[in-house]
């Protein structure tokens, strides 16, 4: 799959969005190693902390779908450089990310970074290593 057709895909998963209450829309696509792609958006609520980001939602899809192995995420947002994940987007990228999965982070005016998890969220917590 083209990073175009993903950075697309997250576009228009970002006008699906349920922000009213910070008008903030996020769009996130994440593809499988199968080939499969999956959307998310941000969908938040009126009790902030039970709001969940695009990138989650695009990965929990995915692994309600029996999908474990992935190679691209891409996210993107209405900001002035690419969009960053917030901390628990990239907990939860950790758990099922190896640094092979390409991460790339942008914004509605064609700026994009490529980076992988473990630049992104170095020293994460994991049960393994405790």
């Amino acid at each position: 799959m083209t990073l175009e057709l993903l950075l697309e895909a997250a576009k228009e998963a970002r006008e699906k969005a349920y922000a009213p209450y910070s008008n903030f829309k996020v769009g996130a696509s994440v593809e499988t190693k199968s080939g499969k792609m999956f959307t998310g958006c941000n969908i938040e609520n009126s009790s902030y902390s039970l709001t969940c980001c695009a990138e989650r939602v695009a990965i929990f899809k995915a692994l309600s779908s029996g999908e474990r192995d992935f190679r691209t995420l891409v996210v993107v947002g209405d900001v002035k450089g690419p969009i960053s994940p917030c901390g628990a987007c990239r907990q939860v990228m950790s758990e099922f990310f190896d640094d092979d999965v390409k991460i790339y982070l942008a914004n509605l005016q064609g700026d994009i970074t490529e980076t992988t998890i473990s630049e992104l969220l170095p020293r994460s917590f994991s049960l393994d290593e405790q």
